[in-house]
């Protein structure tokens, strides 16, 4: 009776329920390999490819942003430009009306000019034929009471007054000559 002998230990369980803990935790431990561990090793693969996905459409997509950013620097860089060009024709453009305009200025001018000399020497040659016509008359008017006749006849007057003219200039010119 050496079973008799020994005590009850409370902390030590039975060996039966030793054998029964152990059947029950390999029992358990089949069902969690076949059906629950499967089971989290296919979760896991799906949320890692989800997150692979997600991080090479991010890659892509910061990819395509980089290109896109890219592309509008150099659209950009371009339309400057061609402001820049068109800024420099306009430029040019307004120079050579500008130029265009000054030479129909000057033009205008110098034709304003050659008219008011024209007219300028109209009036001269008027000016001069009524102050002829003035003289004459009064040299007539002045002969005719020195000579004492009358001096009335057209034609005698007009070769009268275009010889005294012409007296006239001739000292006038031979006077300017000394």
């Amino acid at each position: 009776m050496i079973l008799a002998q020994e005590e009850y230990n409370p902390v030590l369980p039975h060996t039966s329920e030793i054998i029964i803990g152990l059947i029950a935790f390999l029992l358990l431990l089949f069902v969690m390999t076949k059906f629950v561990k499967p089971r989290f090793e296919k979760l896991y693969e799906e949320r890692a490819a989800k997150i692979e996905g997600g991080i090479e459409k991010a890659e892509k997509a910061q990819a395509e942003a980089e290109q896109a950013l890219a592309q509008y620097k150099a659209q950009l860089a371009e339309a400057r430009s061609e402001a820049a060009k068109i800024r420099d024709d306009a430029r040019a453009e307004a120079e050579q009306i500008k130029e265009e305009l000054r030479a129909q200025a000057e033009e205008e001018a110098r034709r304003i000019v050659a008219q008011g000399e024209a007219q300028l020497q109209a009036q001269r040659a008027q000016l001069v034929a009524e102050l002829r016509e003035d003289l004459g008359r009064n040299a007539v008017l002045l002969a005719g009471r020195i000579v004492g006749e009358s001096l009335e006849d057209e034609a005698r007057r007009r070769g009268t007054v275009d010889r005294f003219l012409s007296e006239l200039e001739a000292s006038g010119a031979a006077g300017a000559r000394k």
